[in-house]
């Protein structure tokens, strides 16, 4: 990391700096990213609510933000009466949900959801009473549905109540939405000057953070997108992804923040060039996989992403050098393949177990990737299990 440390007394003067170092290319496509690591703890939060409290000017808002608060914009009402119709209802009061049916917002998120979970979902006009006025309004409610297997017949359930972390996936694709709205400048978002994007799906493992990581990279990639944006979050794997995705670009300033507990004074450290490197662990992680046999589809993802970050650190010109086999032909054939089966979109909460060829082919090209770069053998036990194996 670099020596140069910003420091600041109060949060409202680290805001400054950031809308200022954002603001410095108002009208090229430079820096059009800040990426900021912070423990937690640190209050990332409460930056990312002040980041848009002083954006506001003549009470109009320039910020859009997703943040722990988004998710409390839902609330599951259970029906407790009926135990029948259980929805997930909006916030009646708030602006982050406009006029949802001329948006066409249900196929909006659709296209995002797919990519992670198997259940429906619609949004419908239904009457409540206002838990703030104690009036009857229309709100608006999202009904959940999932085709399951019942005697041998494939049927609809209806109205059901999807996990805690399907709902984190929901709401946050939602939110992608939304800001592809404001990325293309539709005219319910053109008041949309910042994305502020603070540990989305922060509950999820490290597997899964890589998909998220990579899919919102590719969003805010779009060559259209003028949008500035601050991503902040205490999760290492995602920031690493963030990080080798937006830092292709040019546009991208990595800050790592921290916080006096004593002084409460706010310190931010320019990364430049460096990411964290965290992937000793995960190399562990994927040698446990491989002895166990437990390998799922994901892992060549993770694969990928290792040897990305060891090409960078060793300034080969692509992930591909890293490959080493018996042949020329072979290792090009290892290289389509971790290129092609890193990219698929497989579901979160059901992971594709890999077929047995290739198990064995992502057991060679792990084998002879760590035993190319001479890690440590001490990462790698050998009392792991391989009963999956047998």
């Amino acid at each position: 990391m670099s020596q140069t440390i910003h420091k600041f007394p109060i949060i409202e003067e680290l805001v400054t700096y950031l809308r200022k170092d954002l603001k410095k290319n108002q009208n090229s496509k430079e820096n059009n990213y800040i990426l900021l690591f912070a423990y937690n703890g640190i209050g990332k939060t409460r930056l990312s609510t002040a980041f848009k409290d002083i954006g506001k000017s003549n009470t109009k808002p320039d910020t859009l933000y997703f943040n722990a608060f988004t998710e409390d914009l839902f609330h599951w009402d259970n029906d407790l009466e009926g135990d029948s119709e259980r929805v997930l209802t909006m916030n009646a009061h708030s602006k982050f949900f406009p006029d949802l049916e001329s948006l066409e917002i249900e196929d909006k998120i659709r296209n995002f959801l797919h990519r992670y979970v198997d259940f429906k979902f619609s949004i419908k006009i239904q009457d409540g009473i206002d838990i703030v006025t104690e009036k009857e309004i229309k709100y608006r409610a999202v009904n959940f549905s999932r085709e399951v297997l019942i005697d041998g017949t494939m049927t609809t359930i209806d109205s059901i109540k999807i996990s805690r972390g399907e709902e984190s996936i929901f709401i946050w694709c939602f939110f992608l939405a939304i800001a592809q709205l404001a990325i293309d400048e539709h005219e319910e978002y053109k008041w949309v000057k910042y994305l502020y994007i603070d540990d989305p799906i922060s509950s999820l493992d490290d597997n899964n953070a890589i998909y998220v990581a990579s899919h919102l990279a590719q969003l805010l990639k779009e060559k259209d997108n003028k949008l500035k944006v601050i991503i902040s979050s205490h999760h290492s794997l995602f920031y690493n992804v963030m990080w080798n995705e937006l830092n292709e670009t040019k546009k991208l300033k990595p800050y790592f923040l921290n916080k006096n507990k004593e002084t409460d004074e706010y310190t931010l450290q320019y990364t430049k060039e460096t990411p964290f490197f965290h992937h000793v662990a995960t190399i562990k992680e994927l040698h446990q996989a491989v002895e166990s046999g437990k390998l799922y589809a994901f892992h060549f993802n993770i694969l990928r992403n290792i040897m990305e970050k060891t090409s960078t650190f060793l300034g080969l010109k692509k992930f591909s050098d890293c490959i080493q086999s018996t042949s020329e032909e072979e290792e090009k054939i290892y290289s389509r393949m971790i290129n092609i089966l890193s990219h698929g979109n497989y579901s979160l909460f059901e992971p594709k177990e890999m077929v047995d060829e290739n198990k064995e082919h992502f057991r060679k090209i792990f084998k002879s990737f760590v035993e190319k770069y001479n890690f440590n053998p001490e990462l790698f036990p050998e009392e792991i299990t391989q009963e999956s194996q047998q």
